[in-house]
């Protein structure tokens, strides 16, 4: 008998009072106890004079595993000759995850803080959260087979699992109340997901004794035990659908013994409320990043393949809003098939953009939806291999592929606005975040109307990925290193929280509230225009118009401050920036040439250069002023000669020229950019041109086209105002709207 199984044992004295009471969730189940909680059905099958041995229990199990897993144990080690060749790149990856683990933490480790790595050095919380979630518990898992079935990796696996039993015996784990707790539903449910890995991946071993596949059914029990006493309300977040996941997956595998039903209709029930409730309307995953959208992609599909395996039902809604996770994705990818940054995602710290196609090929796997199958790869994630049947394999060695054809569109449940010009891989699009969940902000950054920006495949303006442990998280969640305007010395978020654990995790208290006053689009130009009240404390109010000139390929930003008293106005832009022609003109240029100007209409004061990380943003500020207005044009250009001409004072954008308008206006600060026959002014009320004279009921922006002697008039400043049209005489009374964009619309 190894080690580990021996100590086990030693924890195996409780008494329960009752069978009827169930399975219990807060003692260790011993393999003894099994048989006494099968359902009648199976107990009546196995028992021999009145018992089942464990080499009987065992066999059943296996037996049953080989029917309900995602693959036959039977073919584990065939599969793995094939993921070694599929993904050769992955031995020096698991072997590296492997011995980190190895070296730092004994197979029989403890559970509780304070304790120490095997060098001497403390484990934080953060470590000790990974070490619940055994995660690389797989790696070692692999590591078995790259080194030639060494069993002292499969040891490792069962010593380490029967010193949690140990700890649990003892009383001697984290707890939720501590703040790091083991047996806390994330945490709980990524073990028993890498778990039941790991007990399919050993089954065919020799090494894996009847009585330790036996010590795994029985934990993996009581876990599912102690997740369905814990979780019998619903709780926002997906801590807690990592441990439903899980629950249901252990309900769906071990539906032999009283009680596993219940678990899995609980289970769904609340799983089916976080779908409802955690999906909004538009489709995107209630916390409002990539990260966390593909983490609950992955819970959801976890249970859907498996039940599908297993023959199980499922309600019809979760393959729609299982459907819907995908197709949000292919709605606000970037078109060379990435996707942007959105508030914490944690995938790869400080990158500028989300790599979608693996939650892409599991969307393509179900649905086999060509405008899937463009952003899919030909194969599935290292993690999700193992879940695929070899028919699906073979469905991604000819992918249908089709790009989508979604237009500029709107997350407005969520609050992200996407400005595209096109699928082509050069082609741009822009973002704007304006959402604050009402419920669950913690992950979300001080961002708010912040923009981000792809052109000719490069991002342009960037946002960037975090990781909670890293020390300067806090300076990444908030403002400096967003694309936004600020007053003063002020940022977004206030009142930076780190969680009780102190895993690193930290959250905003405060965040400014957005608002929406109109996205409008057509095939020429789109229109945002929202406000927050972010700065109300300083006594300035603040919105931000941003319009995309679509032919000619630029976005113009307007950032309009009011107060009574004089405030520094700041505009923040990410990205390695050139300054010799500031603060009217910032350049950035990218390794094929093709780059970003940034050029203010109005002018401003100084520029300030500042960076963490490798990353740097530019700080444009205007100071001293009660109300001011950037207008900021963005301007990528494809190559060098595309670029805006610093040494000319008339700038040409595309076609577009800047106050060289045939109208006159009442007000000599006013702006203009005009291109043939369409002028866009900003900060007019009152337009002139020979005998035609147009006056507004109020300032106003503006976009006027004038053809055959028709004007059309569309405000890009608010929904509702009017225009007074006086041409030959005649007065004519126009009433305008932004949504008059959508007029020809289909």
């Amino acid at each position: 008998m190894k080690k580990g199984l021996a100590l086990l044992f030693l924890g195996f004295c409780i008494v329960h009072t009752t069978v009827a009471q169930g399975i219990p969730y807060g003692e260790v189940l011993s393999n003894s106890e099994l048989s006494n909680y099968l359902n009648d059905t199976v107990k009546n099958k196995l028992q021999q004079n009145g018992s089942i041995d464990d080499a009987t229990l065992a066999a059943y199990f296996r037996s049953a595993f080989k029917e309900r897993y995602f693959y036959n144990w039977e073919t584990a080690e065939s599969r793995f000759k094939d993921y070694a060749q599929r993904y050769p790149e992955a031995k020096a990856y698991h072997t590296a995850r492997a011995l980190d683990h190895l070296e730092k933490f004994p197979s029989q480790v403890q559970w509780k803080l304070p304790f120490n790595y095997k060098n001497g050095e403390p484990v934080d919380a953060y470590a000790l959260r990974h070490l619940a979630r055994q995660h690389k518990m797989v790696d070692i898992g692999y590591y078995y087979f790259y080194q030639n079935k060494d069993e002292a990796s499969l040891n490792y696996f069962t010593e380490q699992m029967a010193s949690l039993n140990s700890a649990l015996s003892e009383g001697k784990y984290e707890t939720i109340a501590d703040g790091n707790g083991i047996y806390e539903a994330f945490r709980s449910g990524y073990r028993i997901l890498n778990w039941l890995h790991l007990h399919n991946l050993f089954l065919g071993q020799p090494g894996y004794s009847d009585a330790e596949q036996l010590t795994t059914i029985a934990t993996l029990l009581q876990h599912a035990r102690h997740l369905y006493q814990q979780n019998q309300e619903f709780q926002s977040g997906n801590h807690q659908t990592r441990g439903l996941s899980a629950l249901a997956m252990v309900a769906i595998l071990l539906r032999d013994f009283k009680g596993a039903d219940q678990w899995y209709q609980h289970a769904m029930k609340l799983l089916k409320m976080h779908l409802e409730r955690e999906i909004n309307p538009d489709g995107f995953q209630f916390e409002r990043t990539i990260h966390y959208h593909i983490s609950d992609i992955g819970t959801y599909f976890y249970v859907y393949q498996l039940a599908k395996k297993s023959g199980v039902d499922i309600d019809p809604e979760w393959e729609n809003k299982l459907k819907s996770l995908f197709t949000t994705l292919t709605k606000v990818a970037y078109p060379d098939k990435s996707a942007p940054v959105f508030s914490d995602d944690t995938d790869a710290p400080w990158a500028e953009k989300n790599d979608i196609s693996g939650a892409m090929t599991l969307g393509y796997l179900l649905f086999e939806a060509p405008e899937m199958g463009h952003f899919a790869s030909d194969k599935l994630s290292t993690k999700f291999y193992w879940t695929a049947s070899e028919k699906q394999l073979k469905t991604l060695e000819q992918i249908a592929s089709r790009a989508p054809k979604y237009p500029s569109l709107a997350f407005k449940d969520t609050g992200y606005y996407i400005m595209r010009q096109g699928w082509d891989k050069n082609d741009q699009m822009l973002v704007i975040s304006a959402g604050l969940d009402p419920d669950k902000p913690d992950h979300q950054h001080g961002d708010m109307l912040g923009v981000q920006a792809m052109a000719n495949a490069q991002v342009i303006l960037p946002n960037y990925q975090v990781r909670y442990s890293l020390k300067d998280l806090e300076l990444f969640k908030n403002s400096m290193t967003k694309n936004v305007a600020l007053v003063d010395d002020q940022l977004q978020g206030k009142n930076y929280t780190s969680n009780k654990g102190g895993s690193g995790f930290g959250k905003f208290k405060n965040l400014p509230h957005p608002k929406t006053i109109a996205f409008e689009t057509s095939s020429d130009l789109d229109v945002f225009i929202g406000s927050h009240d972010g700065f109300e404390n300083l006594g300035v109010t603040y919105s931000r118009q941003v319009i995309f000139i679509k032919d000619a390929g630029f976005w113009i930003v307007k950032d309009n401050f009011n107060a009574e008293d004089s405030h520094d106005y700041k505009q923040v832009w990410q990205g390695h920036y050139s300054l010799e022609e500031s603060p009217d003109l910032l350049r950035s240029t990218f390794e094929d040439g093709s780059g970003l100007d940034i050029l203010q209409l109005h002018k401003t004061d100084t520029v300030g250069s500042h960076g963490k990380r490798g990353k740097q943003w530019q700080v444009v500020t205007k100071s001293g002023s009660k109300d001011f207005q950037f207008i900021t044009v963005l301007f990528p250009f494809e190559t060098y000669d595309a670029r805006i001409d610093e040494a000319s004072q008339a700038k040409n954008l595309n076609g577009w020229v800047i106050n060289d308008s045939r109208w006159e206006t009442d007000n000599p600060e006013s702006i203009s950019m005009s291109k043939e026959n369409v002028s866009i002014f900003f900060n007019v009320k009152q337009l002139k041109s020979g005998a035609t004279k147009i006056e507004f009921d109020q300032v106003l922006d503006v976009l006027l086209k004038v053809e055959d002697n028709n004007f059309e008039i569309i405000p890009l400043s608010n929904k509702k105002a009017s225009a007074k049209v006086f041409k030959n005489g005649l007065v004519q009374i126009v009433k305008l709207r932004i949504a008059d964009l959508n007029k020809n619309k289909e």
